[in-house]
């Protein structure tokens, strides 16, 4: 493969914010060539602003089109399933945004469809690729921590904009815990696996989606986890790992750390700085590029069934919310 050619389904903000990272990455062989939306105005405008050769008034002809090699899914969460299975069952690959979907039934069909036609899928949880994630792993693995015992982590955002705001409409999927409380659930599961025991509480809100949620996590070997996530209040959204021999903080913003300390008894602070490149979402194009030119269907660093193991706990902290998504 000697490029690899995008199509975009979307033209909101993280469609625009995509686009952005995908041109800085042309030298690379990686090429934004199309986008679909439901309204062919809106395509257009969104294919002048970030220079992509086609617009397509809807997603089937997105899907169709034979000069596309991949299909980054930038809808609401509630059309991620219907969007990945049209563009997987077109033969196309797809990198899909966070959360993979709304349920782990819907992340079965998904990974389902894509082994099924051989097709190369996986979720655009571009923190779990950004440098300072890939330097935890390293200290930790390196055993600079000892074993891991508590991970706690959160933070909180007040939604700007209208009351009808997307993540205030249970209908598209909205609430607190899929659009920003996935990125402590995949942070926890990549380093302790998925949780023996989980306890949660929290808030549904007027709107009808949970605007604040807390969860306590068992793993194996004892370690925890607690994190938290509100629509409610404000609070930068950080994280910290202990172990029994030291502790790594995460700086805010968790979801793009690029600054971590490290302390250990006895020995002064490590700070380290790890910058991203651009806006940071290049390093999960990256991957899919590289995973795409070795033959590979998904990510060794972030595999399909852990993927599917993230949406089941996030199913199960809905389930003690009592948050159900229509159609479920």
């Amino acid at each position: 493969m000697t490029s690899l050619r995008f199509g975009i389904i979307g033209t909101g903000h993280m469609a625009g914010t995509f686009a952005t990272e995908l041109r800085a990455l042309r030298a690379g062989g990686i090429v934004a060539t199309a986008v679909g939306s439901r309204r062919l105005d809106a395509a257009r405008t969104f294919a002048v602003l970030h220079q992509l050769d086609r617009a397509f008034g809807s997603y089937e002809e997105l899907a169709a089109d034979p000069h596309i090699d991949i299909v980054y899914v930038a809808t609401p969460p509630s059309l991620h399933e219907a969007h990945a299975l049209l563009c997987l069952q077109s033969g196309k690959h797809v990198l899909c945004e966070k959360p993979f979907a709304l349920t782990a039934l819907q992340a079965d069909r998904m990974i389902d469809c894509a082994r099924s036609r051989g097709r190369f899928l996986m979720e655009a949880m571009w923190t779990r690729f950004l440098p300072a994630m890939e330097a935890v792993r390293r200290e930790i693995a390196g055993g600079k921590l000892g074993r891991i015992q508590l991970i706690a982590g959160g933070g909180a955002f007040v939604p700007a904009g209208p009351p009808d705001h997307h993540l205030l409409q249970r209908s598209l999927g909205g609430g607190a815990l899929l659009d920003a409380g996935v990125y402590f659930v995949s942070i926890v599961s990549g380093l302790l696996g998925s949780p023996l025991r989980l306890k949660a509480s929290g808030i549904i809100g007027s709107s009808g989606v949970d605007e604040q949620a807390v969860w306590v996590t068992e793993h194996t070997e004892g370690a925890q986890a607690i994190c938290y996530i509100s629509l409610r209040s404000r609070r930068a959204p950080d994280l910290e790992i202990l172990g029994d021999h030291g502790s790594i903080r995460l700086h805010a913003p968790v979801f793009c750390p690029i600054r971590l300390t490290i302390s250990r008894p006895g020995e002064p602070d490590e700070v380290q700085h790890h910058p991203v490149i651009n806006g940071g979402y290049g390093y999960q194009v990256l991957e899919a590029q590289r995973c795409l030119r070795l033959g590979l269907g998904e990510s060794p660093f972030l595999p399909l069934a852990e993927t599917r193991a993230v949406m089941a706990t996030m199913d199960e902290i809905r389930a003690q919310l009592g948050l159900r998504y229509p159609g479920e």
